[in-house]
C-alpha cells in the first residue's frame, strides 16, 4: 500500500510523518519554553524579561524539533537522472536551427557560458553540431561548384 504523499513547501512528505514532525516540534519547543521560563523566573529579576528570553529558548526548541524530525523522517522524493538520447539531442539542435537560424560558433561564447555547457555535458554536443554544419556547408559548396562547372562547359 502506497503512503499518502503531499507536497509541502516544494517537498514531498508522508502525511503520517508530517503529523509526527508537527507533534515533535510542538513538544520540544513548548517544553523548552516552559522549562526556560521556570528557570529564568527564578534567576532574572524582571518577569517580563524572563518570558522574553524563554520565548527565544522556545524558538531554539523549534529548530531542535526540526532537526530531530529531519533525522527521524528521511525525504520521500525520488531523483531520477537519465542521459537523453544523443540522436534526440541532435534533432532538437536542428529544430532550434530551423526555428531561430544559425546557432553561432562556440569560439564566440564567453568562458562562463562554455564552462556551463561543459558542466551540463552539452559542450561536446554543440561542438559536434557545429562540425556537422561546417561539413554540410562544405559539401553544399562543393556540389555547387560541380554544378557550376558542368553548366559552364
Amino acid at each position: 500500500m502506497k503512503a499518502d504523499l503531499y507536497e509541502v513547501w516544494g517537498d514531498t512528505v508522508n502525511s503520517r510523518h508530517l503529523i509526527y514532525a508537527i507533534a515533535i516540534g510542538a513538544a520540544v519547543s513548548l517544553s523548552a519554553f516552559f522549562l526556560a521560563q521556570y528557570i529564568l523566573l527564578a534567576v532574572v529579576e524582571s518577569a517580563q524579561m524572563a518570558r522574553a528570553y524563554a520565548m527565544l529558548v522556545g524558538i531554539l526548541g523549534c529548530l531542535g524539533g526540526g532537526a530531530i524530525s529531519a533525522m527521524l523522517f528521511k525525504p520521500k522524493r525520488l531523483v531520477v537522472e537519465h542521459q537523453a538520447d544523443p540522436a534526440w539531442r541532435a534533432e532538437v539542435l536542428l529544430e532550434l536551427q530551423k526555428e531561430f537560424g544559425d546557432l553561432g560558433k562556440l569560439e564566440d561564447l564567453p568562458p562562463a557560458v562554455l564552462a556551463e555547457l561543459r558542466e551540463m555535458d552539452l559542450l561536446e554536443l554543440f561542438a559536434e553540431h557545429e562540425k556537422a554544419q561546417a561539413s554540410a556547408s562544405a559539401t553544399v559548396d562543393q556540389d555547387l561548384r560541380v554544378l557550376h562547372k558542368g553548366a559552364v562547359q
